[in-house]
């Protein structure tokens, strides 16, 4: 993007820069140790597998795979590849996973919305410095988003007619007398989900 590069929008993108980065991984963190002090243990092998497993595996393994350069004379420091995003995806991820673990279905709406102009802020702000194709932060959030979405999904799979929680080969319930609660967990994660 043309123009000044200072002021307003340099302290702007520089805040989402950062919050994409070193201090955006103390989101996840917290978030983990939120869920493990709440013994929502379902909720935070979620959050394992899909925001520090699934998500830096994707992202990393499509700038090996693809190998695109960045833009010329970025503002801030980069690392090799351009395509995907790692930050549009990870704001994209963040938002997801915030909303199917921690956000009461009455207000997942407003934290849908909220969420997508975070990821558009996000977006805005990897192309204005100059660190990103336009292309390559459509293609991070997709991404991160879609990851969220997937393993949200498919994580939350439950045997037909069992409202209790997993089962085992021979379809009894496993976990004893604490399928309910996690069945629960498993339950919010299912919705918030399928409301994206």
């Amino acid at each position: 993007m043309g123009g000044p590069h200072e002021g307003l929008y340099q302290a702007a993108a520089t805040a989402l820069d950062w919050f994409g980065g070193p201090v955006g991984a103390l989101v996840p963190l917290s978030l983990l140790i939120l869920l493990l002090v709440r013994r929502r243990w379902a909720s935070a092998g979620f959050l394992l597998t899909v925001y520090f497993g699934g998500n830096m595996l994707v992202v990393q393994s499509l700038k090996h795979l693809v190998d695109r350069p960045r833009p010329a004379d970025p503002l801030v420091r980069v690392d090799h590849g351009s395509f995907p995003s790692g930050h549009a995806a990870t704001a994209a991820l963040l938002v997801v996973v915030v909303g199917a673990l921690l956000i009461p279905a009455a207000r997942r709406r407003a934290w849908w919305l909220g969420g997508a102009v975070f990821a558009l802020a996000m977006m805005w702000s990897r192309t204005w410095l100059h660190a990103h194709w336009l292309s390559d932060t459509v293609a991070g959030a997709a991404a991160g988003a879609g990851r969220g979405c997937w393993c949200g999904g498919s994580s939350t799979r439950r045997s037909p007619g069992n409202a209790y929680g997993p089962t085992n080969a021979a379809g009894a319930t496993v976990g004893g007398g604490r399928g309910r609660r996690r069945g629960g967990d498993r339950r919010r994660m299912t919705a918030a989900v399928r409301a994206v």
